[in-house]
């Protein structure tokens, strides 16, 4: 059997007659399938942002300015972008644990090789193959929680699975920090790559795409949750689209999918900014160290812990499994903590970490449910291209956040980062008006009979 048969879905199996059983599966199933991805998704997020905790040990030790560390930013973005497109179509059609295993062993062999590197053309190759295999831990993810989780329980589920960002986000600025300090910044790259090589063998082994896989009804008929505007039979019922039918018929003719795309190119933007500049801003404009900077960075994910668990809570329960009036409320929010970031002068610690803290908080809202309503918005067969193409203009907004942001910061100064954001943040809000009422998969999606 060759590679690429390996990569295809598991046959599926007979549904499991017992409804003790099935319970006691399903129950086993879903903890196996959640513990996996999240400690799965984590680690991609550890590979990715070793880099950016290394920068300012870069500029001193390699002498890489800015421009630089702006330029490599970008490079890993766009690779990252295309790699989410593409990972996306791949996932569609594959199986779930080869492409999400393989990926993050992928990354982590990259990451080592980053950190034997100490010249500007060698962080460049190693950083974009490492952002080409970045993209295979999302799309996967989005397809086993729209496959494992219902509608009306998903956000709960995906809100969670979201703070594995946060925990690897959260984590990483303080073990870079200890790394460089006490070995250098070659370590800091060293030890997430060895790591995720051993967590991406345990995906391997764990993860399976569907219920069906293992002998399981579908999550709509287990727990009687259907989409609204769909019919029981339509979900029931085996598709078998091809690649060009999804992207076409389910991604490229489905006007909410680009607005959902082009708003996250923008919340993107001014998420990636704060996360990559806030600490090079806070040591240059306040003085702090780099230890004192890293920690205010730690209070911007523990914020967003609880913005995604708050966000997924509120659009099952108050907004009943509705994501646009979260997505629009959050961003409004993140628009105003820009403009007291900017015009407030914040001279002590603890404003500072509060004021990352509430951005964190909000800006971890529409970063995940955006992409989960693009899940939504298609038949489960195209989730996974559906997460990719808004993954794409997500991360083409990062590589913004990269050189683009380096350069206006060196010939403008850290006021002009503010107004940036503001503006980006407003774009967003209004772009993301029009979907205040939209549910999961409505009528103007594509319907196969």
């Amino acid at each position: 059997m060759s590679v690429l048969d390996s990569a295809e879905p598991e046959t599926n199996k007979d549904p499991t007659e017992s409804d003790e059983e099935l319970k006691a599966k399903y129950r086993y199933w879903r903890i196996r399938i959640f513990y996996s991805i999240y400690v799965g998704y984590a680690m991609f997020y550890f590979t990715r942002k070793c880099f950016t905790f290394s920068m300012p040990a870069l500029m001193v030790d390699l002498n890489f300015t800015k421009a630089d560390l702006g330029f490599l930013g970008t490079l890993l973005a766009v690779t990252y972008a295309i790699s989410k497109f593409l990972s996306g179509m791949i996932a569609d059609k594959s199986s779930l644990r080869v492409l999400m295993g393989a990926g993050l062993i992928l990354t982590g062999i990259f990451n080592i090789c980053v950190g034997f590197s100490s010249s500007i053309l060698l962080f460049a190759i190693f950083l974009g193959l490492n952002g080409l295999f970045q993209g295979f831990g999302s799309p996967p993810c989005a397809k086993l929680l729209t496959y494992w989780y219902s509608q009306t329980e998903r956000g709960r589920w995906w809100g969670v699975w979201n703070t594995s960002h946060n925990i690897g986000g959260a984590v990483i600025p303080v073990i870079c920090a200890f790394a460089i300090q006490a070995f250098g910044w070659r370590y800091a790259m060293y030890l997430p790559g060895f790591t995720a090589i051993i967590i991406g063998l345990f995906l391997i082994n764990r993860i399976r795409s569907t219920p069906k896989e293992v002998g399981l009804p579908t999550i709509e008929k287990y727990r009687n949750d259907y989409p609204e505007d769909k019919k029981k039979e339509s979900i029931e019922k085996e598709k078998n689209y091809s690649p060009r039918e999804i992207l076409i018929d389910h991604i490229l003719k489905n006007k909410f999918i680009w607005v959902l795309a082009i708003s996250y190119f923008f919340v993107y933007i001014v998420r990636i900014a704060i996360y990559d500049w806030v600490q090079l801003y806070l040591m240059e404009e306040k003085g702090y160290s780099l230890m004192v900077a890293g920690s205010c960075v730690f209070w911007f994910e523990i914020g967003g812990i609880f913005g995604s668990l708050s966000a997924g809570s509120l659009s099952d329960t108050l907004f009943r499994g509705r994501r646009g009036p979260v997505n629009i409320l959050f961003t409004t929010g993140v628009l105003g903590v820009l403009l007291f970031m900017w015009f407030i002068p914040m001279v002590s610690l603890v404003m500072i970490s509060i004021a990352t803290f509430v951005f964190g908080f909000l800006i971890f809202g529409p970063q995940m449910l955006i992409g989960m309503a693009a899940a939504e918005l298609v038949d489960k067969e195209a989730a996974g291209t559906a997460t990719g193409f808004a993954g794409l203009f997500a991360y083409a907004g990062a590589a913004c956040a990269g050189w683009p942001v380096g350069w206006i910061i060196d010939k403008f100064g850290w006021g002009s980062f503010f107004l940036l954001l503001s503006v980006c943040a407003g774009l967003a809000v209004l772009l993301l008006l029009p979907l205040w009422a939209k549910g999961a998969r409505p009528k103007f999606a594509t319907q196969t009979n």
